[in-house]
């Protein structure tokens, strides 16, 4: 009895691990087939939508698409939301309403919401969950239910090559230079000068870089050291192929 008992635990155990394996290799093509690129739009139709750049599947919540440029390259996670407009199905003129520069990269979860102008810069890179948006609800009228107050809108600018770690917000009315660091969980609003970095709910300044100073205050690791030029791709997979010299 106890030799049969195992038996069936065997094969039982084979029978998971090949369902197991069909169902992850299911996914990866419904992944694979449910992305959308300039090839593969699928139902959505986006005012621009350039070479290279990929939606992975599942997408988040996409509406007016018609008023959302997305530039070359651009890498978006997961259930990214992108809306332009308040609702779908809105008339929102001649003029694109949320435009994403070449190169930009939206982590897992994140949610870009334009009612207003938002423009995010080339090269910008974000972490998993953060949300950008040009409306916040208002609270004026303190007899009537916040929900049911008109919003303020307000552009959001992002300059290039930012870095918005995991959690940041960004409000509406925000103008981010070039090159500027915004912290895991910071808010940010207001004007943030190029080459800074925030921190903190409502962000504020705590490094900023000077021509003739340099970083004020000094960084506190060493800078990595830069890949030499003329390196390819194929030659940085082969030296992490290399195992490393017993000493």
């Amino acid at each position: 009895m106890p030799k049969n008992r195992n038996t069936f635990s065997s094969l039982t155990a084979w029978r998971r691990r090949l369902l197991a394996s069909a169902v992850h290799r299911g996914w990866r093509w419904v992944q694979a087939t449910g992305a959308v690129t300039a090839e593969q739009p699928g139902r959505l139709r986006f005012r621009r939508l350039g070479p290279g750049t990929r939606l992975a599947f599942p997408q988040g919540t996409v509406f007016g698409e018609a008023w959302i440029e997305l530039g070359d390259h651009c890498i978006i996670g997961e259930q990214v939301s992108l809306t332009a407009g308040m609702m779908p199905d809105l008339d929102l003129g001649p003029d694109p309403v949320l435009t994403l520069g070449n190169g930009v990269v939206l982590g897992r979860g994140s949610h870009v919401v334009a009612d207003a102008r938002v423009t995010i810069g080339p090269d910008t890179y974000c972490g998993p969950y953060v949300y950008i948006t040009s409306t916040n609800h208002s609270y004026d009228d303190p007899h009537q239910p916040i929900g049911r107050q008109w919003p303020r809108t307000e552009p959001v600018e992002i300059g290039s090559g930012c870095w918005l770690a995991t959690g940041a917000v960004v409000l509406p009315g925000a103008r981010l230079g070039r090159n500027v660091v915004v912290a895991a969980g910071a808010v940010v609003r207001g004007e943030v000068p190029d080459h800074s970095v925030v921190a903190g709910a409502p962000a504020r300044i705590v490094r900023s870089w000077d021509p003739v100073r340099g970083w004020e205050p000094p960084l506190r690791t060493p800078a990595p050291v830069p890949i030499p030029e003329g390196v390819t791709p194929e030659q940085l997979l082969a030296l992490a192929d290399l195992e490393p010299e017993n000493p």
